[in-house]
């Protein structure tokens, strides 16, 4: 299986695949940026795990690959966030007409306003979180320096557990699609916590069930 494998192992063109895949899927959330990045850590690892001394291949770093996923995580989140910033008046109806986003324009403004971001950090996990809230925070006109920072750890956080997933997935299991689906499995976990703590937190208590 290594060998089938074995591209996202050795070929430095997996950091561009990520990084487009990365910045991308904050408006096509539908891209697998996450299952690219745990697949490519799983090879890796498994790959650096097997070799001998004397025949080690030049294999992707793990630390490379998390630098790349976070920073295009914050970039692709900067993008939305001034799209929907700038959208002006066509753009603004259009959200306006997203529950969804309208939600999320209020609970993030209200999370920001008492100086707490971790909802931005959450809704990296859960699926196309990342988009309504980057979405929203523009919309909203949240100032970016009440925004960015915490767009920055959760690009941070989201790439750093998602490489370790593939770390742990690679030593325990190898270069398996077994070793992949489970690291996977625990992405998709993440997520589905994620949405659910989302749900939870209703604006100004309310019941989430609108959102």
């Amino acid at each position: 299986m290594l060998e089938s494998m074995g591209w996202l192992a050795a070929s430095p063109w997996v950091y561009a695949a990520v990084i487009v895949s990365v910045l991308l899927d904050v408006f096509l959330p539908v891209l697998p940026s996450g299952v690219l990045v745990i697949t490519a850590a799983t090879a890796a690892t498994a790959a650096t795990a097997t070799a001998t001394a004397a025949t080690a291949p030049e294999s992707v770093s793990l630390v490379t690959l998390a630098l790349c996923a976070a920073a295009a995580s914050v970039a692709g989140d900067l993008a939305a966030y001034r799209l929907a910033w700038r959208g002006g008046p066509r753009l603004d109806r259009a959200l306006a007409r997203s529950r969804r986003l309208a939600t999320a324009q209020e609970r993030l403004g209200k999370a920001l306003g008492r100086g707490g971001g971790a909802l931005v950090v959450i809704a990296r996990f859960a699926p196309a979180g990342r988009s309504v809230v980057s979405l929203g925070a523009g919309a909203a006109r949240r100032r970016a320096r009440e925004f960015v920072p915490w767009s920055a750890l959760a690009g941070l956080a989201w790439a750093t557990y998602s490489v370790g997933l593939g770390y742990f997935g690679g030593q325990w299991l190898g270069a398996t699609w077994v070793g992949a689906g489970v690291s996977l499995l625990a992405l998709f976990l993440a997520g589905s916590l994620a949405a659910y703590v989302l749900r939870r937190e209703g604006p100004a208590g309310a019941s989430p069930s609108g959102a």
